[in-house]
Formats: C-alpha cells, structure tokens, sequence
C-alpha cells in the first residue's frame, strides 16, 4: 500500500481516493493516447512543445502527478507519483503534508517565494484553487538543490457527488529554465535600495553614529520584496493612484511600469469580467495607456461609422444591445405601429462590417417598448413590451452562438407585471433587472425584480425595499461595482404630476436588505474642458457603465433650449459623486433621442439611430471612443 493510499485511510477518505485514482488514469491514458499521435506525426515538433487548447500536450516528456486534499487547510499533499520525486529530487515522505508552493522556493529553508516568480501567475493558482476551477499555466520552480525549473502545470479539481471539491490534481511538467538567477529579472530591483543602504553605512561609519539610525530614515515599504509590492500593495490601488505613486522613486516607478502589475490593478479595481473584455485593446495600447486613457478620457472622441447593409424594413421603439463585439437589434415599432419581431446582427469584427439578418427557427411575438439585454457574452434576453394583444411581461433567450439559433420562452415563480418602458440591466453576467416602466391602465410602476438565468429552473424574485423612487417610465439602469445599480432620470409621478427627472438612486444588490438611496450629486467645479453643470431633466435618454465604473449619461428628451447632445460624466462610487460635462471633439450625432446605445468592447460606445422631430433616422451609426483607436 503506498503511503498516499495510507494517508487517505487515516483521514477517512477512501471512498473519494477511487475518485482521483480514476481521474489520474484517465488523464494518464489520455497522455499515452497522445504520445501515440505524435509518434504517427513525426519529429516535427521536438523543439517545441506547445500547448494545445484544453489539453496538456508533450509527448516525450514524463509527466508528474501531485494530489492535494481540498477539505483540509491550504490544500496539503496527499501523493506524489515517482516522476515528481526524480524531478524535483524531494521524496515522497518529505512533501506529503505540505502546501506544493515550497517548490517556489530555491532554498528548502527559505521563508517567503523566489523574487523572479511571477506574483500574477501566483495570484491565479489562488484564485483557481479558492473558487474550483481548473488553471493551466507556466510559472518557476525549484529542485531540492536550488536548481531552477519551468513547471507548465495544470490543475484540474475532483468534485463528489454533491459537487463539492475534495481533491485537486495537479499535473506537472518540468523542464529546464535557462536562468541567470544571479541577474535581475522580473521585476528586481534590490540593487537600489542596497546601495541606498550602503551609503548610509558609509554615511554612518565616518559620523561615527549607529548605522541602524540611519537605516530608520529609509522607507519600511522599500525594505519589502518585489512580489509583496507589487501583489499585496500596488495591485489593491485604483490605476490612478498607481500612476501616482510611481513618482516616489525608481523602484516604484519600475514596478509600476510592468504590464503584469498593471493587469492585476485594473482587474482588482474593474472586475475580471471587464477585464477580460478589454483584453484585446491592451494588445494595442497595453494596460498602463488603457488605464490612463480611460480615467483621464484624454483620446475621447466622437466618429461616424459606415456599415453595409440596413435594417429593413424601417422602425421605431427598437432595442438593441452588445454581444461581444456584435451590436444585436430585436423588434420594434413598423409604420401603422406594427409590432416587428426579426433579429438583426452587425459584427464589428469584420473586414467589412454589415447589417445581417438572424434566421431563426422561431422568434418572440413582436413588440416595440422592450427591452434587449445580453449575459454571458453571447445570450441574448427579450423582456416586455407591447405586442399586437396589448403588454408583455415573458421573457425570451437566444443563444445567438448556436449553429441554428432559436428564441426559447423562460417562465417561473410569479412574473413582474406586464409593461412597457420599463428599464432592465444585468449583474454578474446572468442575472437580469427589471425596474419601473407603465401598465396597460397608464400606471405608472416602481418595483424591481430579478430573474437569475442560470439556476436550472429560473423563478422571478421581487426585490423588496422599505422605500423606493417614485414610479416611472423611460429611466435607465446601468451597473457599477459590479452589483450595484444607478438609476437615473425617466418620466416621474411627483404628486399628481409627471415630470421629466434628473434624479440619481443607487442600490446595491449584494447587501443582505437592499435598499434604494438617492444620490445628492452636485455640479463638478470647471477644471479644464470639464463644466460645472446639472444634467437637465429628461426621459428616454441612455446611460453608458464605463469599465471603470463612472456613468455617462447622453441624449433624451429634454425641456427648453438644452442640447440633449451633451455628455455628463458621473462616478457614483465618490464620497461626494458630482456631475461633470464633457467637451468631446469630433462629430457626434444629430439626433440624440429615441436612439439605442451599447458598449462594444469595453471602449467603443455605439449610438444606433435617434429622431429627428419628424421622422426616425435608423440605419445612422455613431461612435463614442472612450480610448484611442490603433487601425
């Protein structure tokens, strides 16, 4: 019996031991299954050994097989197989029990990891491992004697039958890394400080004072490593105190100035969500630029976009929204009121992008006065609206990557009310928001519901407040901080009246007892192109969340004299939020009510269509770039 088998007997685990067991045969096999492929192919590829989506991919390499117990503290090793013993030159007996990370430190005794580890591969092991996932990736090791090793590891969680994970596998590749560990890498740079150490011993030894008086004159947080620095302290700043701090000195500036360091910071600020949609404008501009562009909106700028096609036949009441990289339009009012129920498609992506109609195997019943909403990169949700028997309250998906997309109807639990210009938005990527909006009767509606889409059996659930905004139609919602929601504006009961507003409400939906608050923003004070100024009342207006979770507010219908082209800028998460305006050079659109805006990815607002006071301007396509365009 080996002695993992022997460690599992004693903690009670058998029965889940058969469930690795079988999980390191079957990946075991799946290597020999590879190893036979690449004997067919040749030797084509004996320089390289690359990785292949979803698979750990080396053919003449031995593969090493670490199991870590997950129900116990810091995931301590229950086997290890012969492979990472020759490897690593550590026995079995001298790594069961313990964390797998000493093999991050070049000396058996050492306290803390080596300074050339990266501290965002390091970051992404702990996330995989708090939150069940698997991770596959390539970070530094050691030997027993120091030697320096590449690890391309893979970990891949075991769950039982209530899906709970009870063990990790990890399986590793080794190899030889080509280090100079005596040269300064990522990003090391103790040289300064000990030479900023040396000269105040110097400084010490002439005086004739304690040198350790001197060394009190240095800053504590300078005397920490690299991987401290930059993972427990830079990466927890928002990037516009990064870019502040990185004036202290070189060291700083240094760290700053890595591309891993500044990921870590957007991704800690914005979310990993936002992040990974901004991905493929850092492969552009690079975070620290992106960062900077996006909080300053330095390269903010109006442009006209040119697309092919149309969408025909014409309408009005539209909704439209981002899907990826893809602007989707669904329904809408047609001449003599027509309810339209066809999904059209516009990818930016293309060479030549073009208005393309969606066949589907079976749509909505139409409507106009909806609302569109996007989760999860690619599904799209339908709900409301006003169909050819008077108001909708169903609710409809389409998975628009499908091979044969077709529209399916969700229903459970008690729906919202049926209604029309109402406002929805989406948190966490799957759960959708339903606010406010106006009946059948001409009520006008002040509840909120949430429909979570990923739950097997989707049931609509009321949020209840003890107080909440007064009722209204052709409000918006947009989300910040990535669960909390930003009402603005709409057509408001206020006694017996209805009167545009240019109120602000919040509310957070993680609390335990959310409740709705409103917002006292004030008019920023002019600083440069920014004005001091109030958003004026207004309804059917749209709202832009921003990646870094300030709100732009544009267009709608506006009383008096007041340019509803106007751009207010609001960061809702300031002590004191206040409005700014934006002064944005470029040509923006004529017709800035009625039309629909989405974000495409992260940094481009598009504005579809608007009215003119006597007809509808559909197919008139307009860009908002919140950073600067490398075509």
């Amino acid at each position: 019996m080996s002695k993992g088998e022997e460690l599992m007997q004693s903690s009670g685990k058998r029965q889940r031991f058969s469930k690795v067991e079988d999980k390191r045969q079957e990946m075991e096999e799946e290597e020999e299954d590879d190893d036979a492929y690449e004997e067919e192919e040749g030797e084509e590829e004996e320089s390289e050994l690359p990785l292949k989506q979803g698979l750990f991919y080396y053919p003449t390499t031995p593969t090493s097989f670490v199991v870590s117990d997950a129900l116990e503290p810091d995931f301590p090793v229950i086997y290890v197989n012969k492979v990472f013993e020759v490897f690593t030159g550590y026995r079995a007996d001298e790594v069961l029990g313990r964390n797998c990370r000493f093999l991050q430190y070049r000396d058996p005794r050492a306290q803390r990891r080596h300074p050339l580890l990266d501290p965002f591969v390091v970051s992404e092991i702990r996330r995989c491992l708090e939150e069940g996932n698997e991770f596959q990736g390539e970070l530094l090791n050691f030997r027993k004697d120091g030697t320096p090793l590449v690890n391309r590891l893979k970990l891949a969680p075991i769950h039982d039958d209530d899906g709970i994970v009870t063990h990790v596998i990890g399986i590793q590749v080794f190899s030889e890394a080509k280090l100079d560990l005596n040269r300064v890498s990522y990003p090391v740079f103790k040289e300064t400080c000990n030479q900023q150490l040396d000269q105040s011993a110097k400084y010490s030894h002439s005086s004739g004072n304690p040198s350790f008086n001197q060394h009190h004159e240095i800053c504590g947080m300078l005397l920490l490593s690299d991987e401290v620095l930059a993972h427990n302290i830079l990466s927890r700043l928002r990037p516009r105190d990064v870019a502040s701090i990185g004036s202290v000195c070189r060291r700083i500036r240094q760290l700053t100035k890595n591309e891993h360091v500044r990921k870590m910071v957007c991704q800690n600020a914005w979310g990993r969500e936002v992040t990974g949609t901004l991905e493929m404008m850092t492969k552009k501009l690079g975070w620290g630029r992106l960062a900077r562009e996006l909080t300053t909106l330095e390269a903010v700028c109006w442009r006209k976009l040119t697309v092919g096609g149309a969408v025909e036949p014409s309408r009005c009441n539209f909704s439209a929204c981002a899907a990826g990289n893809r602007l989707v339009l669904f329904g809408g009012e047609g001449v003599n009121m027509q309810p339209m129920d066809d999904t059209f498609v516009l990818n930016l992506d293309a060479a030549n992008p073009e208005w393309q109609r969606v066949s589907v195997e079976s749509s909505p019943p139409g409507r106009w006065g909806h609302t569109l909403s996007c989760l999860n990169g690619s599904w799209l949700v339908v709900f409301g609206g006003c169909g050819r028997q008077g108001l909708l309250n169903d609710v409809f998906v389409l998975d628009l990557d499908a091979k044969q997309p077709t529209w399916k109807e969700v229903s459970g639990g008690t729906p919202p009310l049926p209604r029309s210009w109402h406002s929805s938005c989406t948190i966490d990527g799957s759960k959708l928001v339903v606010s406010g909006g106006c009946t059948d009767a001409g009520v006008l509606l002040s509840d909120t519901y949430l429909l979570d889409l990923t739950t097997d059996k989707p049931t609509w659930k009321e949020i209840l407040t003890s107080w909440a905004p007064p009722s209204r139609l052709g409000h918006s919602l947009s989300v910040y901080g990535r669960t909390k929601i930003l009402m603005f504006g709409g057509l408001a009961k206020s006694g017996n009246l209805r009167l545009r507003s240019g109120e602000t409400y919040t509310i957070d939906l993680e609390d335990e007892e959310p409740q709705w608050r409103q917002l006292d923003c004030s008019a920023f004070t002019s600083i440069g192109s920014q004005n001091a100024m109030v958003p004026p009342p207004r309804l059917d207006h749209v709202a832009v969340s921003m990646p870094c979770g300030r709100i732009i507010i544009f267009g709608g219908s506006i009383a008096g004299l007041h340019s509803p082209s106007q751009l207010f800028l609001l960061d809702p998460s300031e002590e004191k939020p206040s409005w700014r305006t934006l002064n944005v050079p470029g040509q923006p659109p004529k017709f800035a009510w009625g039309h629909s805006t989405c974000v495409v990815g992260g940094t481009r607002v598009l504005v579809l269509g608007g009215l003119s006071g006597e007809e509808w301007i559909l197919n008139e396509l307009h860009e908002l770039c919140l950073a600067s365009r490398q075509d």
